[in-house]
């Protein structure tokens, strides 16, 4: 697997975006894509990849990115095990250095609360809620929820995997019916 920088990415998509032999695939969920994308590049989501292989067989060059790069190196993974013959790139740091690095973006969704605010909004809400029991009913062992939202924070922000993310993104508020 192949790693290139969003800079270097930049300058191959506004030369390539109409070669029909290359394919750029964002494998966040429809959601995420709504809220942030880069023009040019499609939304395949990593859970629904398998199914779209067929539309990328005749590629020579797929480059694949997500919102920090850790799902596209999965998406690759799963790409080299179903056979494909193409170069597989990865664009390292993904949307989120996209953005850092100064590049625009486009949104399709612009009234609705970003996953990601709804999950620090849920987070706050559950260690207030821990604390707040604990105090009113004297009894610690609600302390375990401040404690569970706490190592889950912990274990998103090392490996770059939201488990309440991933299911805040699955409730009817947040589903979109692009994909």
């Amino acid at each position: 697997m192949k790693n290139i920088t969003v800079k270097l990415f930049k300058k191959i998509l506004d030369v390539e975006k109409n070669n029909s032999s290359v394919a750029f695939i964002n494998v966040c969920t429809p959601v995420e894509y709504a809220e942030k994308h880069i023009e040019g590049v499609e939304s395949i989501p990593l859970d629904i990849l398998e199914k779209n292989i067929s539309s990328l067989k005749d590629k020579q060059t797929i480059y694949v990115h997500c919102r920090s790069g850790k799902r596209g190196e999965k998406a690759i993974e799963k790409l080299i095990a179903s056979g494909l013959d193409a170069e597989m790139i990865n664009v390292v740091g993904g949307l989120t250095a996209w953005e850092e690095a100064g590049f625009s973006t486009n949104s399709l969704s612009s009234s609705k609360m970003t996953v990601m605010r709804q999950v620090f909004l849920v987070a706050g809400l559950l260690v207030l809620l821990g604390i707040i029991l604990n105090i009113v009913t004297e009894n610690t062992n609600y302390l375990f929820i401040s404690a569970f939202v706490g190592l889950g924070l912990s274990i998103s922000g090392a490996t770059g995997w939201c488990g309440l993310q991933m299911l805040l993104s699955k409730m009817p508020w947040n589903r979109i019916n692009t994909c």
